[in-house]
């Protein structure tokens, strides 16, 4: 299951680096607003990832939010593409949101095993 959740982590993060750095005209667009659109994209990256990388979460976290700062600033050589600060902070912030997410899934995935009857040791007498 982790190779799963880790490939997907990084094929979003390379369908969310194509869709920043491609052309345009290849961005996929839907009634969100740019905004939108790069909460919801950055939320799953970040969920993804802190799925994926549970043991490292806070460094992987940390990192992403270097990565976007990278991925934002390489638009300045992106034809078509512009760098804005406002972008950074939505991308950055809805990563982190997402991180967190993560953390909350594992947590009450912890507490759901812990309080679960298939979990005793040995059968119910």
């Amino acid at each position: 299951m982790s190779i799963f959740v880790r490939f997907f982590a990084w094929l979003l993060a390379a369908a969310v680096t194509f869709a920043t750095l491609g052309p345009p005209g290849l961005r996929p667009h839907s009634d969100l607003g740019q905004d939108g659109e790069h909460a919801l994209a950055f939320i799953l990256v970040g969920l993804a990832f802190g799925l994926a990388y549970r043991s490292r979460r806070w460094a992987v976290a940390a990192m992403a939010v270097v990565l976007i700062g990278v991925l934002e600033l390489l638009q300045f050589w992106a034809p078509g593409r512009h760098a804005r600060l406002e972008d950074f902070l939505v991308d950055a912030g809805t990563a982190c949101i997402g991180f967190a997410l993560a953390a909350i899934v594992d947590w009450v995935m912890a507490r759901f095993r812990a309080t679960s009857p298939l979990t005793s040791e040995g059968p119910a007498e």
